[in-house]
């Protein structure tokens, strides 16, 4: 699979993630491919996904702070039999350990993504939308 091919793996032609009160800051910062990550005024635990609440300590004051998107693998998959037949194969899907704190699901795309392997360092890259906004995708980091 080519380099191009593997940065769009995963997409859905023309799908748009929708957007609503709770995560509309975090959408505005793709924009600028700027990754947010929801920081506790409380107990200063970072999350991601955005929430109504902090998943620490319960309080509701939840403020935002930058991220660079650095991270390791701690879980890491290739799927070769997509769920629908408008994704194309091969794709991987990992979890992301960021050096911030919280987890996100996503892909790994660019060179090398399908040797992908737990333990593997990986920086931020993002995917554009047909909208402006980007979803928060990783590249192996190179050694």
């Amino acid at each position: 699979m080519s380099h191009d091919a593997l940065k769009q793996v995963g997409a859905v032609e023309g799908y748009v993630p929708p957007e609503d009160a709770l995560t509309a800051p975090w959408w505005a910062a793709t924009r600028e491919h700027r990754l947010l990550l929801q920081a506790c005024e409380t107990c200063g635990s970072r999350q991601h996904h955005p929430r109504h609440v902090c998943t620490s300590c319960g309080a509701t004051s939840l403020g935002w702070t930058s991220s660079a998107g650095a991270g390791v693998l701690d879980a890491v998959t290739v799927v070769h039999r997509p769920p629908r037949p408008d994704l194309q194969a091969p794709y991987v899907v990992a979890r992301v350990r960021l050096d911030d704190g919280p987890v996100l699901l996503s892909s790994v795309v660019g060179t090398g993504a399908l040797g992908a392997a737990i333990g593997d360092r990986v920086a931020l890259t993002w995917r554009d939308l047909s909208d402006g906004r980007a979803l928060p995708v990783f590249e192996l980091e190179e050694d």
